[in-house]
């Protein structure tokens, strides 16, 4: 039975949207506003700008509306509509809601996934992805709230977590993850706690529960894995359902939006200015861990909250590049013991991936060749040199460089990759580039285009 609205009905939800247009102003002042830390304006970075904010329109709007932690399912964190934190071309990001004092179970059906056994991959039919990784924690996603301070030690509670290693598949690729606040007695399946006890960071002394599952899906082989389609039920609303919308709950959704849209537009501007220093405005570190300098790289930085999040199995390393239309940045890596998973990959200055669709502006380590001295090299350069390692600038003068190793376990420090950069000349490649690395013809690099194509439309299909 629809009850008439009231007169205070409206005016709540004239002021709710109201006060999202005003956030939505706020999170525009950050395309052009210097105080806001945007990239130097050009024609396309200020185009690219409004796509990005745009982004996180779309963004909003699920994280809203499209939130319930009782009846939740999985939906994409990032992905071609949204991008942005310098994410991952090779990633599915996906998240759902959850409330840490209710028990849900995590269902899937897996293609052949003995790669994550340490088996050879199958030759034939279609593959798991080549890693996943659940993460449980509480607090807001990074960056909605806007401030620096969400890299606070405490701000937000890691409750655990289980990647392709650890997980318990069925012979028939059957998955099962239980999320609870208590194991079950005598439960020997995939299971992560998602109640917390007080502790230092405490303020209230009272439990703290989780209220995200987030986590990735990496792919190595884009022609032959395949999207883990997941399922997350609340076990105690099974068969229930969620009550209607009201004007209260839908003030409080577009107020939400607004902050999101608004906090994730400054927050991210303003960390690649203070922690990355990318305009190079407050010296250079003395450790050099979290700088990105010009056509080289930082120290290599495990995930923490001073890296703004990321997945916790990874180890990264960043700088940017700045090149000119003859020139060129050879790229040098080592790494000892067996990641999981190995990338790098560009980004704009907004921390968008570029069109990594139509352009090779990733590769991982399935993807790229590596020689027998077992030392990853690269070129990144506007035009094509024709070698199977060349990263596409798809034209962007300057832009972030973003490279990945995924572990199970973090390797000690002095174990971690080593890596560094020289600018040169786009005529010298073959001077720096290994006479063993495959040189690719036209016909050959648009062959690994369209592949790149069939797969990014099949990993983000909408139905």
């Amino acid at each position: 039975m629809n009850e008439q609205a009231t007169e205070h009905d409206k005016a709540d939800l004239n002021a709710a949207w109201d006060e999202l247009i005003a956030e939505l102003q706020s999170a525009r002042q950050a395309i052009d506003d210097p105080a806001l830390f945007p990239p130097e304006a050009s024609g396309r970075v200020l185009s690219e700008g409004y796509r990005y904010l745009s982004g996180f329109l779309h963004h909003g709007v699920e994280r809203t509306f499209h939130e319930d932690a009782d009846f939740p399912v999985f939906r994409n964190a990032l992905s071609v509509i949204n991008k942005s934190t310098i994410e991952n071309p090779d990633a599915i990001y996906f998240y759902a809601p959850i409330d840490g004092s209710q028990a849900y179970q995590v269902t899937a059906q897996l293609d052949d996934f003995q790669h994550w056994q340490g088996k050879p991959r199958a030759n034939n039919g279609p593959l798991a992805p080549q890693y996943v990784i659940f993460e449980v924690a509480d607090g807001p996603m990074s960056g909605d709230t806007g401030e620096l301070t969400e890299l606070t030690k405490g701000f937000r509670t890691s409750f655990g977590r289980l990647d392709s290693s650890d997980l318990i598949v069925s012979d028939s690729g059957e998955l099962t993850i239980l999320l609870g606040p208590d194991k079950p007695a005598n439960f020997n399946g995939n299971f992560i706690c998602t109640r917390k006890p007080p502790n230092q960071y405490s303020k209230d002394g009272l439990n703290r529960y989780a209220t995200y599952i987030s986590g990735r899906q990496l792919f190595y082989d884009w022609e032959k894995e395949q999207s883990i389609a997941l399922s997350i039920t609340s076990i105690d609303h099974i068969g229930q359902h969620p009550a209607p919308l009201t004007p209260a709950k839908t003030a409080d959704h577009l107020r939400r939006m607004g902050g999101i849209i608004r906090g994730q537009m400054h927050f991210w501007l303003n960390f690649y200015d203070k922690i990355l220093n990318v305009h190079g405005s407050h010296g250079q570190p003395e450790d050099g861990r979290f700088f990105f300098p010009i056509n080289g790289y930082n120290r290599p930085n495990a995930a923490s909250g001073d890296t703004g999040g990321g997945m916790s199995t990874n180890v990264y390393a960043g700088g940017m590049f700045e090149l000119a239309d003859d020139e060129a940045l050879y790229i040098e890596a080592t790494y000892t013991g067996q990641p999981n998973y190995v990338s790098v990959h560009l980004g704009n200055l907004w921390g968008e991936s570029p069109d990594y669709t139509n352009h090779q502006s990733s590769l991982n380590l399935l993807q790229m060749h590596m020689g027998d001295d077992q030392v990853q090299r690269w070129i990144v350069s506007h035009s094509d040199p024709g070698i199977q390692n060349w990263l596409d600038t798809t034209g962007l003068p300057k832009g972030f460089l973003s490279h990945r190793w995924a572990y199970s376990e973090i390797p000690p420090e002095q174990e971690w990759p080593v890596i560094h950069a020289t600018k040169i000349k786009i005529n010298q490649v073959d001077q720096y580039i290994p006479a063993a690395m495959p040189r690719l013809s036209k016909k050959e690099r648009e062959q690994t285009i369209a592949i790149r194509q069939a797969h990014v439309q099949r990993r983000y299909r909408s139905f």
